[in-house]
């Protein structure tokens, strides 16, 4: 059937408009469709290593999408496919930690949805995933935003696929809970509304417990002879997740220490009242804390936790004097890199240079913070926060080829994104990048053979 928008256009406009339709959703393509060698050489190339480590002359060989070897002299399969990168720079595909985009709404208007779950929001057609590929960032972890009590599930994805599947790397990266107030709440609300939907959860428990235990009962044509307590103590060790109400399962699954959880913590005092809850509740060590600016005043105690942390994306904490009303400002990563904790940098706002993950890299620079520091916190040590760096962050032997080619040193403002390999497959190519081509020169690039159909169209 011929929609009625085709069948207002000539023959040539309705096949012009199926190529661009085309061509527009190319870059989405899983990496399984892609014509990918069993082996690939990148040849000539200076790498540039998440700790800073600088070759020379050097050659990364993959196989089947894990790095094989790095080095200046690799012995290269006859059958390998070669990729000349002379002149160029190899860096670790750049790792977003923690990250709304791609989804068409970040936050859920109810306070308490640990039911939900990215998967169902996120677009593999947004514009958000095609700028990070261009820009180098080959994982992101997709989680809610901080404005909620308790919100769902995220996932860890490559941005690219024509479907959330093909994109997936970990369906399940964790939780978010925020100790921070969400929008027209107070602290003590925020922390009433959190204590609440915990003893419901027990609640529900406890009542799934003892129901358990009775059927079990019945099963064997037996009575229950015991009080309630006990029915729901003998029952406790026969609840399973899938027993549970579809709504508390994933918060039941946090709090058995199954799933980590990212706790938002952005003021000072709310990160020392987060830290003492996940220890109240023995789950310290499923936790990573995405911090506000204010929070670099008490670094030490998240220090002394030794869990992962995520820089807020606005790197400026600005403070005027109650007195004297005089403006300071606190450059955030100085205070924690100066402490010697590890962190993730996330990006701040949309197309500026704080939407760059190599931006914000490389104003740690600026601010006299050590260049090895910078470039972890864009490759490594985000990788780790996932429980990815095995397999993630670094261009090193037996991790996955997630590889920029770059123009440049990556923390250069004038470097650009040439080639982007995931899983060893070149998933993008900045001369095939006809939307940036529109961009950049302000024409519409012709489709590959459109003059023909041009030509058939006018002639028929």
């Amino acid at each position: 059937m011929t929609s009625h928008f085709e069948s207002n256009q000539p023959t040539s406009a309705r096949r012009l408009s199926r190529r661009r339709w085309l061509a527009a959703i190319a870059w989405m393509l899983p990496l399984g469709t892609l014509q990918a060698a069993e082996s690939v050489a990148i040849t000539g190339g200076t790498v540039v290593n998440a700790n800073g480590d600088r070759w020379e002359g050097t050659t990364v060989l993959l196989s089947d999408g894990v790095i094989q070897d790095v080095g200046a002299e690799v012995e290269i399969p006859y059958d390998a496919t070669v990729i000349d990168a002379e002149g160029k720079t190899l860096f670790p595909g750049m790792v977003l930690a923690h990250t709304s985009q791609g989804l068409d709404r970040a936050n859920e208007n109810n306070s308490v949805t640990p039911f939900v779950n990215v998967y169902d929001a996120l677009d593999p057609s947004s514009l958000s995933f095609e700028d990070a590929l261009r820009a180098g960032v080959t994982t992101m972890h997709v989680i809610p935003g901080n404005n909620c009590v308790i919100s769902g599930m995220s996932r860890i994805v490559q941005p690219h696929g024509m479907t959330v599947e093909a994109m997936t790397v970990r369906p399940e990266g964790g939780l978010k809970i925020s100790i921070s107030p969400k929008n027209g709440f107070n602290r003590m609300t925020q922390m009433a509304e959190l204590r609440k939907a915990l003893h419901e959860l027990e609640q529900h428990v406890r009542e799934t417990a003892e129901r358990l235990y009775e059927e079990e009962r019945e099963k064997q044509d037996k009575k229950v002879l015991v009080p309630p307590e006990d029915a729901i103590e003998k029952g406790m060790e026969l609840v399973e997740v899938n027993d549970l109400d579809q709504r508390w399962q994933t918060l039941f699954r946090w709090k058995n220490g199954e799933l980590p959880v990212y706790l938002h913590c952005d003021r000072a005092s709310d990160l020392l009242r987060g830290i003492d809850w996940v220890k109240s509740l023995d789950l310290l060590e499923r936790t990573t804390f995405v911090v506000g600016g204010e929070t670099h005043k008490v670094a030490a105690a998240l220090k002394a936790t030794g869990r992962p942390v995520v820089l807020p994306g606005n790197l400026i904490y600005r403070e005027t004097d109650p007195l004297t009303g005089e403006e300071s400002e606190t450059f955030v990563p100085k205070v924690f890199a100066d402490l010697g904790i590890s962190f993730a940098l996330q990006t701040y706002g949309g197309s500026m240079g704080e939407g760059f993950l190599w931006y914000q890299a490389a104003r740690l620079v600026r601010e006299g913070i050590d260049r090895s520091v910078a470039l972890q916190s864009i490759t490594q040590w985000p990788a780790d926060t996932l429980g990815l760096g095995q397999h993630l962050g670094s261009l090193e032997r037996g991790k996955d080829g997630n590889i920029l080619i770059l123009s440049g040193d990556p923390l250069d403002q004038s470097t650009v994104v040439e080639k982007v390999l995931l899983g060893g497959v070149v998933a993008y190519e900045r001369e095939n990048d006809r939307r940036l081509k529109e961009l950049l020169t302000g024409d519409e690039i012709p489709d590959e053979g459109s003059a023909a159909d041009g030509e058939e169209g006018t002639g028929s």
